[in-house]
C-alpha cells in the first residue's frame, strides 16, 4: 500500500468513528429542540484569513465535516488580526461568527477581556485536540496551523542573499530596496535581533532600542504590507529587494514564479488556532468541529495548499518529504527558529501599537 493509500485508509476510517461520535453528540444537542433552531444549528460560521487559507481549510476542513456530519461550516475572511469585530459581536450579541480563527498573541488579548469559550467541553478535550501539544493550544484556543516570519528576497536583484536580520538591516553589505510590515509586531523583534539583542534575551522587549533601529532603516523601505496578500505581492513583482513576511504568503509567490527564497535562520514562528465567541448559538457544534480539526489527517491536507506546518505531531505522517521540506515547524528549519512571546504581545499589543503608529508618523 503506497503512501497515498495508507492516508486515504486511516482518515475514511477516522470520519467514519468520528461520524458516529458526532451523530449521538449532535443528536443529544438537538433533540427537542424546535425546527428553527434545529435548521440553524446545522450551519457554522468562522472567520479565516481568506487567500489560501479560504481553499485549504475548505479541503481539510470544511468539506469533510460537512460529509462526517451533515453540519455546513462556512469560512469568512476578514481583517487581519480582527479583535475589534470579536469584541463587537461579543458585546452586541449579533454573532456574524460563530468561531474565529485567530493568532495565539491575539486570542489571549480578547481572553483578558473574557470574550471567548473553553474550546473543550466540561468533561475534557477528547482525543485529537488532547494530542496537540500543550505549547500549541490552551484553554481557550486549539492550534491548528504554525507559520513563521521569515526574510524573502529576490534571486534576480539580491546579489549576496542574506542569512540573518543583521544582514536585512544592513544596506550597505545588503543592498536593494526593503519592505516592511505596518505592525510592531514581529518588527520589534526583527530590530532587535538585527541590532545584537540574543533570542534568550528579547523578552522584555526593549522598545526604545527597537525603534532606534528601525530609524536606520525607515527612509529606505519602499513599500508597508498590512496583510499576507500584500507581502505576497510585493515579492511576486519586485516591487521590493527583500522583506519579512509569513513563509507561507512567501511560499504562493514563489509556487507562482517568483525568482525568490526564504531565509529561515531567525525565523519568527507562533501558530494559529480556533477560538469560539463568548455566549454564541452554537458552542457544542463548534467544539465538535475543532475537535474533527485536531486530527492529524485532516491536519495533513490543508499543508497541500497552504505551506503553513501541523500542530498535531502525528500529520507529517501524512504529508510527503517533499512537501513537509517547505513548512516551518520540520526537524531542519524549526532549532533554529525563535518563538514569539504571544503573552507578552497579548498584553502589551495596544500600547506598542501606538507608540509604533506614532514612530510612523514621525
Amino acid at each position: 500500500m503506497n503512501h497515498s493509500d495508507q492516508r486515504k485508509k486511516q482518515v475514511n476510517t477516522t470520519r467514519r468513528n468520528f461520524l458516529k461520535t458526532a451523530s449521538v453528540l449532535s443528536g443529544a444537542a438537538l433533540l427537542g429542540a424546535p425546527a428553527i433552531v434545529r435548521a440553524k444549528e446545522y450551519r457554522l460560521y468562522t472567520r479565516d484569513p481568506g487567500g489560501p487559507f479560504s481553499e485549504a481549510f475548505s479541503k481539510a476542513f470544511y468539506e469533510p465535516f460537512k460529509k462526517a456530519t451533515g453540519i455546513t461550516v462556512i469560512g469568512q475572511a476578514s481583517e487581519s488580526e480582527p479583535s475589534g469585530m470579536v469584541k463587537a459581536m461579543v458585546e452586541s450579541k449579533n454573532y456574524r461568527w460563530d468561531m474565529a480563527h485567530l493568532s495565539n498573541s491575539t486570542h489571549l488579548s480578547l481572553v483578558e477581556l473574557g470574550y471567548l469559550e473553553p474550546v473543550a467541553p466540561a468533561s475534557g478535550p477528547g482525543p485529537a485536540l488532547s494530542k496537540i501539544p500543550e505549547n500549541m493550544r490552551g484553554e481557550f484556543i486549539a492550534g491548528v496551523d504554525i507559520y513563521a516570519t521569515v526574510i524573502g528576497y529576490r534571486e534576480d536583484s539580491v546579489r549576496k542573499a542574506p542569512t540573518s536580520w543583521k544582514d536585512f538591516f544592513d544596506l550597505s553589505g545588503y543592498p536593494g530596496l526593503r519592505g516592511l510590515r505596518r505592525n510592531p509586531y514581529d518588527t520589534l523583534e526583527e530590530a532587535l535581533l538585527a541590532d545584537g539583542v540574543k533570542p534568550v534575551d528579547l523578552y522584555p522587549l526593549d522598545v526604545e532600542r527597537a525603534f532606534k533601529k528601525l530609524d536606520s532603516l525607515k527612509k529606505e523601505v519602499g513599500a508597508w504590507w498590512e496583510n499576507g496578500a500584500q507581502s505576497s505581492q510585493f515579492l511576486r513583482t519586485g516591487e521590493v529587494d527583500m522583506l519579512p513576511l509569513w513563509n507561507g504568503r512567501a511560499q504562493v509567490a514563489i509556487d507562482d514564479g517568483a525568482p525568490a527564497k526564504l531565509v529561515w535562520n531567525e525565523a519568527l514562528w507562533t501558530y494559529e488556532g480556533f477560538t469560539i465567541l463568548k455566549g454564541g448559538p452554537n458552542v457544542d457544534m463548534c467544539r465538535e468541529f475543532i475537535e474533527f480539526c485536531s486530527q492529524p489527517e485532516q491536519q495533513a491536507i490543508f499543508t497541500e495548499t497552504l505551506a503553513y506546518g501541523p500542530t498535531a505531531p502525528g500529520a507529517f505522517d501524512f504529508i510527503s518529504p517533499e512537501r513537509a521540506a517547505l513548512l516551518p515547524n520540520n526537524p531542519t528549519y524549526f532549532p533554529h527558529m525563535i518563538r514569539i512571546d504571544s503573552e507578552y504581545w497579548g498584553k502589551n499589543k495596544n500600547a506598542i501599537t501606538e507608540q509604533f503608529n506614532n514612530w510612523l508618523l514621525s
